[in-house]
C-alpha cells in the first residue's frame, strides 16, 4: 500500500511540454503566465490610478497572478 501511495505521477507521467527540444513541467508555464498576469494587473492599476486607492498592493497583485495561474492550470491541463 505504501509504494502505491508514494508513486505520485509515475503511473501516467507528469504533464509536460516540449520547448526547444527539452521537456518542461506544465506548472512552470502556468507560473510564468501568473507572473505575467500580475505584472499586467499592476500596470492596469497604475494606469487607471487605482494603485493609490488599493491597500496592500503586493498581495492584490500576487493574488491576481496566483488566481490566473491556477485558472490556466485548470483550463489547460485538468
Amino acid at each position: 500500500m505504501i509504494p502505491l501511495a508514494l508513486s505520485g505521477c509515475s503511473q501516467r507521467g507528469a504533464p509536460s511540454f516540449a520547448l526547444f527540444g527539452a521537456y518542461f513541467p506544465a506548472w512552470m508555464l502556468c507560473a510564468f503566465l501568473g507572473i505575467l498576469a500580475s505584472i499586467c494587473a499592476r500596470a492596469v492599476f497604475v494606469a487607471t490610478g487605482l494603485s493609490s486607492a488599493l491597500p496592500l498592493q503586493l498581495f492584490v497583485c500576487t493574488a491576481t497572478g496566483f488566481s490566473f495561474a491556477l485558472l490556466a492550470w485548470l483550463l489547460w491541463f485538468a
